[in-house]
């Protein structure tokens, strides 16, 4: 095994050097045969002399992740099989059915039927259970595969095996695929008079017309000014940050730049034509906002165009460039680091080749506790200034102007159970699905809660997890009812009706979200000089 794993990374440490010393032809990678004939010398050597049979293909498709690694945590290497998906997650649409599903006890149950897609035209409904894909069994499959399935070319036909609650026989459906988009916008509503709300998920090819679209809408509905929702935004696109963030800001303010050994500085600067350069707007953050989150909200802190509300961001201040091989396999090779405008770098450290310690970074900010106390936040880089003088740190994520901790108070070990072991949303499904004619014809979240209040359904959870090995732990759970009462009507608003009604629950509570109207109320939404 030792000498297979020295032959794999001298083969593929040799073939990456070779790839990434060639020329780029538009964003194709072109192979090359530079320097010496070691490569293909080694090759044949394992190929003629090894004293199994190698296969040539999988020793570099395995390899190349482990080498890519060594560069730093985000270069990364993407299978031919996968790269389409990856693709598919930023280009804002695919061929498909048009429904979202989880996994419950082995079958595939329907959450929810996009409005106008395919399955909505042939029938389909939320409840219903997937067994087949054509003639093939969706039973036991893992998610991925089903997706694979339930995906096809546009304008192609997919016959569907389904079991509906109150049917004893399955029914069948001959949907046709359509383009499904994939919004990156959660949420767009007025969270109080005056003042709008945008939960942006991702940034996508299509998030700037959307968030054009839902500034329009609360534009109509009377906004006054705007809390735009990064928590849990990984990223994407960065130059749809920058169209995003350039609606918000005055002319020629410096949003980002970025440099590399190879890529000379570059600075991306607000064209003056944004229609909301005066509207005060709030930026929640938190520890799951990433990259094209940190330039939005970064590009709003340095310019002193806002305040940032929440906890420190992920810190991922590197940029990859897709790089295509001929069989359709990806590298997203890191070229340069970005920058916000004060000239921070907010790429937490790093150490090449230890991944797992970049991963664990998170619960190191757990466990010192840096998600409860401010005073906590480890953060040695430099200081900057943002444009009025404020002080500002790179090395490591934005740090927000205003902190507020994760509500630790009614947390039990009973509850973090519960949690962990997926309990709570397989209970929630279980309640929409079976009182899913009823629910159907609440068209308010204010209606789903009054009716949620009187189904006594802390004690009917506490029964469940009983019956599922969880054991009832009384004191605690009576300390956790807040904790529980959020987690079993905000999973039954969102079986029950959709993510935005799920936001609108949530929020209502939200310390982050009523900080931020704290701050709107008060006017002092843009900052002071110091």
């Amino acid at each position: 095994m030792f000498p297979l794993l020295m032959a794999t990374s001298m083969v593929i440490g040799v073939l990456i050097g070779s790839f990434f010393a060639s020329h780029f032809s538009g964003n194709r990678l072109n192979i090359i045969n530079v320097g010496s004939n070691k490569l293909n010398y080694l090759l044949q050597l394992i190929d003629n002399n090894y004293v199994d049979t190698v296969d040539m293909n999988t020793l570099v498709e395995d390899a190349m992740p482990q080498i890519l690694a060594e560069l730093d945590p985000h270069s990364a290497y993407i299978p031919a099989s996968e790269a389409q998906q990856a693709q598919e997650d930023l280009k804002g649409s695919f061929s498909g059915i048009g429904v979202s599903f989880r996994m419950e006890h082995d079958t595939v149950m329907v959450m929810s039927v996009i409005h106008g897609g395919p399955a909505e035209k042939s029938g389909l409904l939320a409840g219903d259970r997937i067994l087949k894909a054509d003639k093939k069994s969706l039973v036991k499959m893992e998610s991925d595969e089903v997706m694979k399935n339930l995906k096809g070319e546009n304008g192609s036909h997919v016959k569907l095996t389904v079991k509906r609650h109150g049917h004893t026989k399955p029914l069948s459906f001959d949907v046709v695929r359509g383009e499904i988009p994939i919004e990156s916008i959660d949420a767009t509503y007025m969270i109080e008079n005056g003042v709008g709300y945008i939960r942006v998920k991702s940034f996508g090819e299509q998030t700037y017309a959307e968030m054009l679209s839902s500034l329009a809408e609360l534009n109509i509905r009377g906004m006054k000014s705007l809390i735009i929702d990064l928590r849990g935004n990984r990223g994407g696109y960065m130059h749809i940050a920058i169209q995003m963030v350039n609606e918000f800001l005055p002319a020629n303010r410096l949003v980002v730049y970025t440099e590399g050994r190879k890529c000379p500085r570059e600075d991306y600067r607000s064209d003056g034509r944004g229609s909301f350069q005066k509207l005060p707007v709030v930026v929640l953050v938190d520890e799951m906002s990433a990259s094209a989150s940190e330039i939005f909200a970064g590009a709003i802190q340095d310019n002193d165009r806002g305040i940032v509300v929440g906890r420190r961001s992920f810190g991922k201040g590197l940029v990859q460039q897709p790089m295509e091989f001929r069989d359709g396999s990806v590298v997203r090779l890191t070229i340069a680091r970005y920058y916000t405008p004060s000239g921070r770098c907010i790429q937490k450290p790093y150490a090449k080749g230890h991944g797992e310690d970049y991963e664990k970074d998170l619960l190191m900010r757990y466990e010192r506790g840096e998600f409860f106390n401010e005073d906590s936040i480890k953060q040695d880089g430099p200081e900057f200034k943002t444009t009025l003088g404020r002080v500002v740190y790179g090395g490591g994520g934005i740090r927000p102007d205003i902190f507020v901790p994760e509500d630790s108070t009614n947390i039990t070990s009973y509850y973090k159970q519960a949690a962990y072991t997926g309990l709570i949303p397989q209970f929630c499904f279980e309640v929409v699905d079976n009182n899913r004619q009823k629910l159907n014809k609440m068209k308010s979240v204010a209606e789903i809660v009054k009716w949620m209040d009187g189904q006594g359904l802390l004690e009917k959870f506490a029964q469940y997890g009983q019956e599922h090995g969880l054991q009832r732990r009384n004191l605690m759970l009576a300390r956790s009812t807040p904790l529980f009462r959020r987690a079993i009507y905000s999973g039954i608003i969102y079986n029950a009706m959709d993510m935005k009604e799920y936001l609108q629950f949530l929020n209502q509570d939200d310390p982050a979200i009523q900080r931020s109207l704290e701050i709107i109320r008060e006017g002092k939404t843009f900052p002071e000089k110091p």
